[in-house]
């Protein structure tokens, strides 16, 4: 009886903590279902369900002409996990693998098996094979020995990403740009907000081996793929361009440039080169010096201090200017010529053309020594203290010196005048000559002509007028005429070509290096330097109807082999101008088989055909302008000296006196 009470009692006790483990467990259970369902079942999904981004396609970018500039494709990083590979068949295949290697990769076999081994012996199971794989030669490696045995025997593993590729490769790659790690650039970084696109995304789950499926035959968000940006670059041109100024750079060493090409009524950006020279003398697209670089423009600027004077009537064309023997002091200051001895007494269009320091400081000086805000007003006026606005980034500020500045200094409105003490980006430097070459219309530049999705427009960009007017109809056919000038006779004459016209100004300036320690760790002041230069020459052509516009602009050409505008820039103004002449249907540039313009050979029948008649006889020119008649007559060597502006009153030696080369002529203009 007691043994069966003490059973009785033992089995109660056993009850009762089965029921209560059994309540234990249906407390737990009713908490996990209602109190922390929630929590539990987000955790779940979290560790077997996910949303996997779809990623959108970037959008393209194409030349004017519909050529692909950018586009995004997909490449492969490629590593091994030797751990995984049994070592007889790592031993029996390494040999064949190096080889495979070699042949696709480019260094030797030996090179990989030593790297192999290695990476064996350190147990390496992230080993880097290649980078940035194309997906052909992915494809080919996941069948070379031991790859071919797949990710758990052979150890291959694959990283697929997209990147941006350029199909023309480095040409105008600072341009076109980058969005990415590095920041945003050229056209990709101004509208990357356009070419992103939106991603979408899908629902997958994990299964087996780590691997995932789609939950739903759709995507829970579709994609939206990025807009295209049609840009205004012309390929053919933009080629020319890139390798008419890569060839010169080589030529002289030089240590950067750029080279912009604008299409004169609208402001098309129709090729852009910016090249940098590494330590290794090679040259690629650095940085982006025609928007970014603002500096110092030297003689390219006497054409704003030419236009000044003539708007305001202070002088003409056919003023004579007293150029000395080419060398004077401005407050213990020298303003020197390039010509040795000077030239003397001539008109002002011709200081322009022969680029004479000395001719255009003393105009400017004369007539605006007093008032400099009236000269710098006038400057103004012309654009060129505003950037132009171009959607790329990073655009350098233009700096016009004025007298409320701390530098103004009681040389600077003469070296002004010379293209000192200011500084302009060569883009916006383009712009202002683009401006006189398109009657005084001042356009913006631009380098996007609209976007797309797809084949449908989304957006167009056009011609943006910045001034109707920069200057008066006269002023723009002056000096029209004399940069036209300068290539037929002036600093740019070895340019010139009887089967094309051009117009344009050369420049020469010294580089300013600013306060700096030298080698010594001794603090330097700022000085100009008599080492560095930047050769420049700015233009448009045809010269009587221009399509296009050109600036070119080199920083530091070796010294020794030549440092000029007229030497270093002109030549690459001038194969750009040929090439696009030959290559490119322009319906004024009046190209056939026997090249001719008509509104030239007009232009210049008379002055020809004196030149022939008049080879030793002194010719009439009594009634001709005064700047027609100096050049007839220096063109047939003689020496021309003269008083005056406009037509020709009187001439020292009667027409039909015959003439010896050398001889002196008086002319008197009304």
């Amino acid at each position: 009886m007691v043994v069966k009470k003490s059973i009785l009692n033992k089995l109660y006790v056993v009850t009762v903590l089965m029921t209560l483990f059994f309540g234990v467990i249906l407390f737990r259970i009713f908490k996990l279902q209602y109190v922390e369902g929630s929590k539990y079942r987000e955790l779940s999904k979290i560790n077997t369900v996910k949303n996997d981004t779809i990623f959108a396609n970037r959008g393209n970018v194409y030349a004017s002409d519909g050529n692909l500039l950018a586009t995004s494709m997909s490449k492969f990083t490629v590593r091994m996990d030797v751990m995984t590979v049994k070592s007889s068949v790592f031993e029996k295949n390494i040999s064949a693998l190096s080889e495979a290697l070699s042949g696709l990769l480019g260094k030797s076999p030996s090179y990989y098996k030593k790297k192999l081994r290695e990476a064996k012996k350190r147990k390496n199971r992230y080993l880097l094979i290649a980078r940035n794989v194309g997906y052909n030669d992915y494809a080919k490696m996941k069948t070379f020995p031991v790859f071919n045995l797949g990710v758990f025997k052979g150890g291959f593993i694959a990283e697929q990403q997209t990147v941006r590729v350029h199909p023309i490769g480095k040409i105008a790659e600072r341009t076109i740009g980058y969005d990415d790690y590095r920041g945003g650039a050229g056209i990709e970084g101004a509208f990357a907000s356009y070419m992103q696109g939106e991603n979408g995304w899908r629902l997958k789950q994990k299964i087996a081996k780590g691997q995932w499926k789609p939950i739903n035959d759709v995507n829970e968000k579709e994609p939206i793929d990025g807009h295209d940006v049609i840009t205004t670059i012309d390929v053919n041109i933009q080629d020319i361009t890139h390798h008419a100024l890569l060839k010169q750079m080589e030529k002289f060493k030089a240590d950067h440039g750029c080279a912009v090409v604008m299409e004169v009524e609208t402001g098309k950006i129709k090729a852009i080169s910016n090249l940098g020279r590494t330590k290794k003398g090679k040259y690629y697209e650095k940085r982006n010096y025609a928007v970014w670089e603002s500096h110092e423009p030297g003689s390219t600027f006497k054409l704003a201090s030419l236009m000044a004077a003539l708007e305001d009537k202070v002088a003409d064309t056919s003023t004579v200017v007293d150029c000395e023997k080419g060398k004077i002091f401005i407050n213990n200051r020298k303003v020197e010529d390039s010509r040795a001895g000077g030239h003397g007494k001539i008109s002002l269009g011709r200081v322009f053309e022969v680029s004479s320091n000395v001719g255009i400081v003393k105009v400017i000086r004369k007539h605006y020594d007093d008032k400099p805000e009236k000269f710098i007003e006038k400057i103004k006026s012309f654009g060129l203290d505003r950037q132009t606005g171009v959607k790329i980034k990073g655009e350098g500020k233009p700096f016009i010196i004025e007298p409320k500045h701390k530098i103004w200094s009681p040389i600077s409105l003469e070296w002004m005048a010379w293209g000192y003490g200011v500084s302009l980006t060569p883009l916006q430097t383009l712009a202002f000559y683009n401006a006189v070459a398109n009657n005084g219309k001042l356009v913006k530049p631009y380098f996007v002509r609209e976007l797309r999705v797809g084949n449908k427009v989304d957006k167009k960009y056009g011609t943006v007028v910045l001034k109707e007017k920069i200057a008066s109809q006269s002023t723009i056919d002056k000096v029209r005429k004399v940069m036209e000038n300068t290539v037929i006779r002036g600093t740019a004459k070895r340019i010139n070509s009887p089967n094309f016209s051009m117009a344009g100004k050369t420049g020469t300036a010294k580089k300013w290096i600013p306060r700096h320690k030298n080698s010594n760790g001794k603090m330097v002041s700022g000085y100009y330097s008599s080492a560095k230069y930047v050769a420049s020459f700015a233009g448009f052509f045809p010269a009587k109807e221009p399509k296009y516009s050109c600036i070119v602009v080199i920083h530091e050409p070796r010294k020794e082999l030549g440092y000029y505008g007229a030497d270093v820039a002109a030549p690459v103004f001038k194969e750009i101008a040929h090439k696009i002449y030959t290559t490119t249907p322009v319906d004024n540039q009046f190209v056939t088989d026997t090249i001719s313009y008509p509104a030239l050979n007009k232009s210049y029948h008379n002055y020809y055909a004196k030149m022939r008649k008049y080879k030793t006889i002194m010719p009439k020119v009594t009634g001709m302008s005064g700047m027609d008649a100096i050049a007839l007559l220096e063109n047939m060597g003689l020496v021309v000296k003269f008083s005056g502006m406009g037509k020709v009153v009187e001439q020292s030696i009667d027409n039909g006196m015959k003439i010896t080369k050398g001889a002196t002529v008086y002319l008197r203009l009304s």
